[in-house]
């Protein structure tokens, strides 16, 4: 059984959803990881991590103009507005959603479903950087 550690940085350019199904499965690849887990954390408190639909970027459109309507960007509703009137909506998006997804790793591969990716999702408007720590826990 072996452990392995790797930071992915992701640059984002404001709210919506960022693909890193690929690097993800690269880094499996690089290493020769056969079978194990695989846990990724964002180091983040307004982001978050989520798998979804990766055909139709309609389901990303709607995913975001959804949280918007549930978790409005209106300053007067928040305590909390130091950094602006998107700073406590992104807390309480990334609340909702995941900082941690677990996956496993079979035959090389990870197991994903056909139509599914992973995602960072930027719950802030600004550019920023996000890390996201994969953990594996496997063999080779």
């Amino acid at each position: 059984m072996i452990q392995k550690f790797f930071n992915l940085e992701i640059k984002t350019s404001g709210q919506r959803l960022y693909d890193f199904t690929k690097q993800t499965e690269d880094w499996i690849k690089k290493n020769r990881f056969s079978e194990g887990i695989i846990n990724l954390s964002i180091q983040h408190t307004s982001a978050s991590l989520i798998i979804q639909e990766n055909a139709d970027p309609d389901v990303q459109t709607d995913l975001i103009n959804y949280f918007d309507k549930l978790v409005p960007m209106e300053k007067s509703f928040y305590t909390h507005i130091a950094e602006g009137k998107d700073d406590m909506p992104a807390h309480i998006k990334s609340a909702l959603t995941n900082s941690q997804i677990s996956l496993s790793v079979k035959n090389k591969k990870l197991l994903l479903g056909t139509w599914q990716g992973i995602y960072l999702f930027e719950h802030r408007l600004n550019p920023t950087s996000r890390t996201i720590v994969h953990h594996f826990f496997g063999t080779i």
